[in-house]
């Protein structure tokens, strides 16, 4: 029979001090572990945030030096854009030229097996040579008619003249020469000249006729292996182009004439521009370049001001001279300086605003 349980029938056993006081170091424990683990969560949350600001501040920081960048940039590059794209030396043909006697010379070499190197050496050295010289004329127009009456007597013929930055081309084919400008003396002149390789040294050395040498600079260039390279290949096309010749007479069906009339085409487009890059090749080292520059002396000058009055009138006219350029300078970084303050208004709205949520966060 089961009897009935009820609270009268519960016997708790009694808390002695010593239960009670561990009983409450227990609960005190526990809870000063979750404050601690409660305000270490809080300062890595904290943490986290500044970082997150710190970032943001440093991509808007970025943002704003990349736009004065941009705007500096904008300022300068007119100036640096000036001239450029002047003064080659070489032109593109003669470039793509060089550049296939470049990778013909390696090739040959691969298929021959050093017998280039081999043959160099039994002939004459072939060398590019190309001079320049500086002179000091009283007239550049009557130095311009010496020089191109000594290269003309020399067997060579002038390419190009300029007079005061006016470039004259003269006609390579002997024929007549075009008419100077007209316009008054400048003070500064160049010309171009192509002269036999052998009498290069003879030019140079006939230029005092002209003027006062003041500079000569001469530049030579070996070009027996690229020569020697091109003449073996054109050599082997030649006798490719006979072998296929002669197979397309014997062939006997449609496929092997058509196979071989494709296969001498390309041989012969190839032996083609070899022969014309040899051509170039031994036209550069027959007649060689010169290029002289021709200037008028600088005039003497007087002392200016040369007395007391003329001495205060120069200073005022100087005064006024800076006051416009001071004017000019200020109405030109206007625009410049409004476009930096609307950037530095915007990242010192943005920052403000970051630290705004910053200092929400935190609370």
């Amino acid at each position: 029979m089961k009897r009935d349980m009820n609270a009268a029938d519960l016997t708790l056993p009694e808390l002695t001090d010593a239960r009670r006081d561990e009983i409450e170091a227990t609960l005190f424990t526990r809870i000063s572990e979750e404050r601690s683990l409660s305000a270490i969560t809080a300062a890595q949350e904290a943490e986290r945030a500044r970082s997150r600001a710190v970032r943001r501040g440093r991509v808007w920081m970025g943002a704003a030096a990349a736009a004065a960048v941009v705007a500096v940039a904008a300022v300068i590059a007119p100036s640096l854009g000036i001239g450029a794209g002047s003064g080659s030396a070489i032109t593109a043909e003669q470039a793509t030229m060089m550049e296939g006697a470049g990778a013909t010379s390696f090739d040959s070499k691969a298929m021959s097996g050093g017998s280039a190197d081999a043959a160099t050496g039994s002939t004459s050295r072939e060398v590019v040579a190309s001079a320049s010289a500086s002179i000091t004329a009283d007239n550049t127009r009557a130095a311009i008619d010496e020089i191109t009456a000594s290269v003309t007597a020399a067997g060579g013929y002038v390419e190009s003249v300029s007079l005061g930055g006016s470039p004259v081309v003269y006609d390579t084919t002997g024929g007549v020469s075009p008419i100077l400008p007209t316009d008054p003396i400048p003070q500064s002149a160049w010309i171009t000249v192509r002269v036999p390789a052998d009498a290069l040294t003879d030019t140079i050395a006939g230029l005092a006729a002209a003027g006062e040498v003041t500079a000569t600079q001469i530049d030579r260039r070996d070009v027996t292996t690229e020569a020697v390279d091109l003449r073996a290949r054109v050599s082997s096309l030649e006798a490719s182009v006979a072998r296929l010749t002669e197979l397309m007479g014997q062939a006997t069906s449609t496929a092997d004439l058509i196979a071989a009339e494709s296969a001498l085409s390309e041989r012969q487009g190839e032996l083609e521009s070899l022969r014309q890059q040899l051509t170039w090749l031994d036209s550069q080292v027959a007649m060689s370049s010169l290029t002289v520059t021709i200037t008028e002396p600088t005039p003497a000058t007087t002392a200016n001001p040369a007395g007391f009055g003329d001495g205060v009138s120069a200073g005022w006219n100087g005064l006024v001279a800076t006051l416009n350029g001071l004017v000019v300078a200020v109405g030109f970084l206007l625009p410049w300086l409004g476009v930096l303050a609307v950037l530095a208004l915007i990242v010192w709205g943005v920052r403000r605003v970051v630290r705004r949520r910053r200092t929400t966060e935190d609370e």
